[in-house]
């Protein structure tokens, strides 16, 4: 089974770019490894405005994955006080690297880590 996350987009989209190496949760996790990220169905305007403001480039809505796992990541730490301008304070710091697209493969998300078909790892 694969370990899998729901976020929200543009959030999504800026993991898999490689732009957001801290995912903010209000939780703790001890999950060391690979974990799908899936694009929930919701997008952020706040996320968008704060990533423009970034200077990225941001694809329009139609342009985004919603609703997919859109590709994998390693979580290497759960931290609260990590610098990145992605972290967000008071919250835990999941330290994420290597991300690595996929083609999206449609499923329901869910809240909080859950596990998804092994299938999904044979794309990566």
């Amino acid at each position: 089974m694969a370990v899998c996350l729901s976020v929200k987009q543009p959030w999504a989209w800026a993991i898999m770019q490689g732009l957001k190496d801290v995912e903010n949760r209000t939780w703790f996790t001890n999950y060391r490894g690979p974990l799908a990220i899936h694009a929930g169905k919701s997008f952020d305007r706040e996320a968008l405005a704060f990533i423009k403001n970034s200077g990225v480039d941001v694809p329009d809505d139609d342009d985004l994955v919603f609703g997919a796992v859109i590709g994998f990541v390693d979580i290497v730490d759960c931290r609260k006080g990590v610098r990145s301008r992605w972290a967000m304070r008071q919250h835990w710091h999941w330290v994420l690297s290597r991300p690595r697209p996929i083609d999206p493969v449609p499923l329901r998300g869910r809240l909080g880590l859950f596990n998804v078909d092994d299938e999904l790892l044979r794309t990566v």
